[in-house]
């Protein structure tokens, strides 16, 4: 066919180069639907097929018949005889093409094409979108605040793409407002009918892990190591971590001068409390420094089943337990333990405790002897001071 009025490669290209589309896909999208809407639209009994040349321009719509012995379906078929009187060279089985003539491209056609190009467009641009940051799950974005909707959703631009922040992923108490620009985790790329769908999160764990690595020098280059993190977003969140370097106290690291590292890292999230420990190889001295600031007493660990119990004293209880739990249940999820509190008597006076002690005394000593021995620290100094192990004994 000879040059068209339209170029539909030079239209196709710029098209391509707006939108960030590949070139070439967008001129297949393009014949494929073109060739739909011809065949839906005009000749709907027969093959077509349309080719674009990308650098002329020059467009071909080609009814494509079989070469067969005789034909049975004139529309799909071509008899070897009619073949041969156009193409010597044609043999059963092969396929003939025979151009339409461009007046048989109808107004109708040509609307059907337009509408199923932009739905391939469509298409690509999500392909596009979901290729991209497929790529970049688990990685921290930042985003700028769009809109959002009567369900609570929230919507951020990443650049080619937009994220969702359900409820579920937001910081509590957090107002975001359009135009702003925050730090999110992007959770998941999944694709739907309707295209991608990006989930980012404010209140996963692991952006706080982010956090840290950006604030704090010694954590970014592997000398202070994060453990564990447990964290209610908004309200309050636990670090464990554990220092490399016998030199590095990786608490102070964490903190900071001041507290000018752990401010940075809390102004991001809505000024939520991080709490940082000592994480320890040790179970119980691991749970114990979870349930800080309370002190604790005797903890009992079961590592086949993951439970601990812990004793904790009446002044001691509420403060192991936190506000609605909280404490002592980010506790459990930073050690991987649950945790059982039992209250214990608070034992004050010097005598009881040693009384207390010599009771627990599982060694073999008779509850006699052990009377005794108690006693005799409590004789006058004198005596004391010269008493033998036999006289102690008596």
């Amino acid at each position: 066919m000879t040059q068209p009025e339209f170029n539909f490669a030079d239209a196709l290209r710029e098209v391509a180069q707006a939108r960030n589309i590949n070139e070439m896909q967008l001129i297949e999208a393009f014949e494929q639907s073109l060739a739909q809407a011809y065949t839906r639209n005009v000749e709907p009994d027969k093959r077509i097929e349309v080719h674009l040349d990308p650098g002329s321009g020059e467009l071909e719509v080609l009814v494509v018949r079989e070469v067969v012995e005789k034909a049975e379906d004139e529309h799909m078929q071509i008899s070897l005889a009619d073949a041969l009187e156009l193409d010597p060279g044609v043999e059963i089985g092969m396929e003939m093409e025979f151009p339409v003539d461009r007046e048989k491209f109808s107004r109708i056609a040509l609307q059907a094409a337009k509408q199923t190009l932009t739905q391939k467009m469509r298409e690509t641009e999500r392909n596009v979108v979901f290729n991209e940051y497929k790529d970049r799950e688990g990685q921290v974005l930042t985003a700028q605040v769009v809109r959002s909707d009567n369900k609570g959703n929230w919507f951020v631009e990443l650049g080619a793409g937009e994220a969702i922040l359900p409820p579920r992923e937001q910081i509590p108490g957090e107002k975001l407002t359009p135009g702003t620009r925050v730090k999110i985790y992007l959770k998941e790329v999944r694709k739907t009918p309707k295209g991608p769908t990006i989930l980012a999160s404010r209140a996963d764990e692991r952006l706080l892990d982010y956090l840290l690595k950006q604030e704090i020098p010694e954590v970014a280059n592997g000398i202070v190591e994060v453990k564990a993190i447990s964290r209610e977003a908004g309200q309050r969140s636990k670090v464990a971590v554990f220092s490399h370097n016998a030199n590095v106290d990786p608490i102070g690291a964490c903190i900071g001068h001041r507290g000018n590292r752990i401010q940075a890292v809390t102004g991001e999230l809505g000024r939520e409390r991080v709490d940082v420990i000592l994480w320890d190889a040790n179970t119980r001295d691991f749970i114990r420094n979870a349930l800080s600031p309370a002190k604790v007493g005797l903890i009992e660990v079961h590592l086949d089943r993951r439970e601990s119990t812990v004793t904790v004293t009446p002044d001691q209880l509420s403060l192991a337990i936190g506000k609605g739990g909280q404490n002592v249940r980010l506790a459990a999820k930073l050690t991987g333990f649950k945790i059982d509190l039992r209250e214990t008597a608070a034992i004050s006076d010097l005598d009881a405790a040693m009384q207390q002690a010599l009771q627990d005394e599982q060694d073999g000593i008779s509850s006699g002897n052990a009377q005794s021995a108690f006693d005799a620290l409590f004789k006058d100094s004198k005596s004391v001071a010269t008493a033998s192990p036999e006289d102690i004994g008596e």
